[in-house]
C-alpha cells in the first residue's frame, strides 16, 4: 500500500468537507516561522514521517509565537528518525481540545467489503481500548453499492453512548469521510485523533490514509512515485526502477535498495532473485557466507529479456559491490533463456569487472545456461551459470570462491554510454525501445541467423537484408518480444550490425552523480 503523508490526507479530508486545523506543510525553519505568524495563535509542529508514536520521537513539538516555532524547527529538520531524515514539518494552529475520537477504515478481505470502526475514546492504544473497554468501540461492515448511509453513521456512533449534536456532526464526519476514503481507493484511513474542541467543532487532528497499489495510476494529483509500501521515502534508483515496471506489464521487476551508504571493507552484494520464496531462500544462503545485500531484486512472472536487462544496469549502478548473484526458486514456470540474454547484454555493456553466480532454475534452464557460457566468455569477470539440481548454498559457496579468486576491487559504476549508432541504419521502435541494424554490414554475413533468432517472426531478408515482416505499429505495440536474440547472435557469431537500443530513463544521470561522489 502506498502511503500519503499527514498533511496530503488532510488536504483530501479538508476538500471533502471535513474540518481539520488551519496549517501547511514547512520544509526550511523560515517557513515554518513564516506559516506561524499568518495563523497568529499558538501552533503546533509534526515531522512528516509514516510512523506512529512521533511525540515519544520527539517529533511534535508546541510554540506559543513564531520565533518559538522557528526555534523548534531548527531542530526539528535534519533528524533521523528510524528510517526518516526530517524534511517536511507540518505547522498548525494548536486546538483547544474537549474529547477525542477514534475513526478508521479498512478493508476486510475476509467479508470482501470495508470496516469502518469508531470509538468514543481517541488516542493512541485503540486495540487495548477495545479489549478493555468493548462498550467504547463499534463497526460496521459497508456495502460498496451503496456506501456508507447518514442512519448508519448514527447507529455506529450512537452504540458507544454518544447522543445529541455530537452525535449528527460525527456521523457527517465518518460518512465524508467514507466518500474521501472510496474515492481515493484507500486500503486503510484513520482519523486519530478526531477532536471535539472548546467551541464545540469537530477536527480531524491527525490522519493517515494509505491508497491500493493498484490503484495508483488513477490518481496522478497524488503524487505517488512509487506504487509500493516502504518504510521509508523511495530512494532514486528506487523510483528509476519503478518506472521500468511502470511501464512494461510483462512480468514483475521489483527492486528495493538495503545498503545505500556501505564501507569498502563490507562484503557486498548485487542480488538478482526470480520468485519470493525462492529468492528468500538464496539471500538467506548469501547472507549464510557473511555477505550483504545491496539490494533485493525480483524479475518474475516471465519478464521480458529486456525487463532484465535493465534489471541488471540497475543492480550494477549501485557503487561497492563486490558480485552479482542471481537466483530464485529452481523451478519457475518462464522462460530462462530471456533472463540469461538479458544477463548477457547487460554484462558485456558493463564490461562486468566482479565475478558472477546466476542460478537459473526452470523452464528451459540447459538453453539459459549454454546461452551464458556461450557469451560471457571474455567479460573481465567470471560468471558462472547453473540450474535446479545445483542449491543456492553451492551458489553461493561459488560466489564466495570467485570473489577469493578475483581479488579485485569494489565495483565501480560506469557512466551510460549512448549508442553511436550510423546516420543511415535501419531501424524500428518496439515496445519500449528501438533496434538499430547496419545494412552496410550486411553482405558480408554468410549465415543470416538473425532471421532465424528471431522466434516472433518480425523479421524478414529483403535484398539479403534483415527487415521487418509487420508493420510498424505492430513492432511498437509489442509485435517484436525485445528477446534480445537478433542482437546476441549477430553479435557474437557475425558482423556486429544490430542493437536494441532500451533506455533508461534517469540512469544516466543518476550514475554521473555516483561518480562525482566517488571522486570528491
Amino acid at each position: 500500500m502506498s502511503k500519503l503523508y499527514e498533511f496530503q490526507s488532510k488536504k483530501l479530508l479538508k476538500e471533502g468537507g471535513i474540518r481539520v486545523p488551519a496549517g501547511d506543510v514547512a520544509s526550511s525553519p523560515a517557513e515554518v516561522r513564516e506559516i506561524a505568524q499568518r495563523i497568529g495563535k499558538p501552533v503546533v509542529l509534526k515531522i512528516q514521517v509514516w510512523l506512529t508514536g512521533r511525540a515519544g520521537l520527539g517529533g511534535i513539538q508546541f510554540a506559543e509565537t513564531s520565533e518559538e516555532a522557528e526555534d523548534a524547527a531548527s531542530k526539528m529538520f535534519g533528524m533521523k528518525v528510524k528510517n526518516f531524515v526530517i524534511d517536511k514539518i507540518l505547522v498548525e494552529e494548536k486546538l483547544k481540545i474537549k474529547s477525542e475520537y477514534f475513526a478508521g477504515l479498512v478493508i476486510d478481505d475476509s467479508k470482501k467489503s470495508p470496516l469502518l470502526i469508531f470509538s468514543s475514546a481517541g488516542g493512541t492504544g485503540i486495540e487495548e481500548i477495545a479489549r478493555s473497554h468493548p462498550e467504547n468501540v463499534s463497526q460496521i461492515s459497508i456495502d460498496v453499492l451503496t456506501g456508507l448511509r447518514e442512519y448508519e453513521a448514527r447507529n455506529l456512533i450512537r452504540k458507544t453512548g454518544i447522543s445529541g449534536k455530537l452525535l449528527l456532526q460525527l456521523s457527517d464526519v465518518l460518512t465524508k469521510f467514507y466518500k474521501v476514503a472510496r474515492h481515493y481507493d484507500a486500503r486503510s484511513a484513520e482519523m486519530n485523533p478526531l477532536v471535539l474542541t472548546e467551541d464545540n467543532l469537530v477536527y480531524a487532528a491527525d490522519c493517515h490514509l494509505t491508497i491500493d497499489d493498484y490503484a495508483v495510476f488513477r490518481h496522478p494529483e497524488l503524487g505517488i512515485e512509487v506504487a509500493r509500501e516502504f518504510d521509508r521515502p523511495p530512494t532514486l534508483l528506487e523510483k528509476i526502477a519503478y518506472q521500468v515496471e511502470e511501464k512494461d506489464y510483462r512480468g514483475t521487476f521489483y527492486f528495493f535498495q538495503m545498503a545505500e551508504e556501505v564501507s569498502k571493507d563490507e562484503k557486498l552484494i548485487g542480488f538478482h532473485g526470480a520468485g519470493g520464496g525462492g529468492s528468500m531462500m538464496s539471500m538467506d544462503a548469501v547472507l549464510a557466507r557473511g555477505f550483504k545485500l545491496a539490494n533485493f531484486c525480483d524479475t518474475s512472472g516471465n519478464p521480458s529479456a529486456s525487463k532484465v536487462y535493465r534489471a541488471s544496469k540497475i543492480i550494477l549502478s549501485q557503487p561497492d559491490i563486490r558480485g552479482y548473484f542471481a537466483s530464485g526458486s529452481g523451478v519457475a514456470s518462464q522462460e530462462q533463456y530471456h533472463s540469461a540474454r538479458g544477463m548477457v547484454k547487460a554484462f558485456h555493456e558493463e564490461k562486468l569487472s566482479i565475478p558472477g553466480v546466476i542460478r537459473l532454475g526452470g523452464n528451459f534452464e540447459e538453453k539459459a545456461i549454454e546461452i551464458l557460457g556461450n557469451y560471457l566468455k571474455d567479460i573481465p569477470a567470471k560468471v558462472e551459470g547453473y540450474g535446479r539440481r545445483d542449491s543456492p548454498e553451492f551458489c553461493a559457496q561459488r560466489l564466495e570462491e570467485l570473489i577469493k579468486e578475483n581479488q579485485s576491487a569494489c565495483y565501480e559504476v560506469k557512466s551510460v554510454v549512448d549508442p553511436a549508432l550510423p546516420p543511415n541504419c535501419y531501424f524500428f521502435e518496439t515496445l519500449t525501445g528501438k533496434l538499430a541494424i547496419d545494412h552496410e554490414k550486411c553482405p558480408d554475413c554468410g549465415t543470416k541467423g538473425c532471421i532465424e533468432a528471431c522466434k516472433a517472426e518480425v523479421l524478414k531478408l529483403e535484398d539479403g537484408k534483415p527487415v521487418l515482416s509487420v508493420s510498424p505499429e505492430e513492432a511498437k505495440k509489442g509485435k517484436c518480444t525485445e528477446c534480445l536474440a537478433c542482437e546476441i547472435f549477430c553479435t557474437f557469431h557475425e558482423q556486429d550490425a544490430i542493437f536494441i537500443h532500451l533506455p533508461i530513463p534517469g540512469l544516466k544521470e543518476y550514475r554521473e552523480k555516483i561518480i562525482k561522489k566517488n571522486k570528491a
